[in-house]
């Protein structure tokens, strides 16, 4: 494969600001598509989570991110307790990703 057409393209020209506008140009649309492809979709499923979890009360049939599935019993800060069977188990609130039928954004399904 001969560089040598490739190196004619990288060459600089004289061009002058111009150049340095176009690509001040390409880096803005870079960032902003970084923006709304990645960053706020992910911001937006963490306000959803957060709101889901929020919204727990004591009764509610949840599945947590290890897939145990069970009745909240009792609510403690971050500390939540589900039964699952005949065993009770504390698990993090954040581990929660399915509460009834709404499911978490943020989990990877």
């Amino acid at each position: 494969m001969n560089a040598l057409p490739m190196l004619t393209l990288m060459a600089p020209t004289d061009a002058g600001p111009s150049g340095m506008v176009v690509l001040a140009v390409q880096m803005i649309a870079l960032v902003a598509i970084f923006y709304f492809l990645l960053l706020r979709p992910q911001s937006q499923a963490r306000k959803k989570h957060a709101a889901l979890l929020a919204g727990i009360k004591k009764g509610d049939e949840v599945v947590t991110a290890g897939g145990i599935v069970g009745k909240i019993k009792e609510i403690k800060d971050q500390r939540v307790t589900i039964e699952s069977g005949s065993a009770q188990l504390v698990v993090e609130r954040s581990r929660i990703v399915q509460v009834g039928d709404q499911v978490s954004p943020t989990s990877q399904s």
